[in-house]
């Protein structure tokens, strides 16, 4: 399987800005951030809200509350993962129904990979062991800038 390239963690796709509360209306606003960088295709936003609805991301762990939503390759333009650490959580729908309510999502993780679905199954597989390590998961949500998220990220996703 394939690594988590972490050369797409980049300042400019860190946000700590966001005040969404449910994740359409986070879309609807990373779409506004993204699409002038040259990020997204114009199908991007109906593709994600569509997929989120039919294969939800929210995730509540043990040691944080995550959503990693994401779109097929022909959606975007080029490759990109995007960090949000949102001023509120925002609802996201249990994946898989794993719990009864909407997970209040602390860090969201929206992946824009071009490559093989195989390569979006490592990549989820490298964040979900970050996510169940309890000291990674604090080192993260204790970040406050934009470069130290992405020199987090990538200390906790490389192999």
């Amino acid at each position: 399987m394939a690594a988590l390239d972490t050369s797409l963690f980049s300042p400019d796709l860190v946000f700590f800005d966001t005040t969404a509360t449910i994740g359409t209306e986070l879309f609807s606003q990373l779409r506004e951030r993204l699409a002038p960088m040259g990020y997204l295709e114009d199908s991007w936003l109906q593709a994600i809200v569509t997929r989120e609805n039919n294969y939800p991301t929210g995730l509540e762990l043990d040691n944080i509350s995550v959503a990693i939503p994401h779109v097929e390759p022909e959606n975007i333009d080029k490759p990109y993962i995007a960090v949000i650490k949102p001023e509120n959580p925002v609802a996201f729908e249990p994946m898989a129904a794993m719990v009864d309510h909407p997970v209040q999502a602390q860090l969201i993780i929206n992946l824009g990979l071009k490559a093989h679905d195989e390569d979006q199954v490592a990549v989820l597989q490298k964040l979900m062991n970050v996510f169940m390590d309890s000291s990674a998961c604090e080192d993260i949500l204790a970040q406050t800038t934009r470069e130290g998220m992405v020199d987090t990220m990538v200390k906790y996703c490389k192999e």
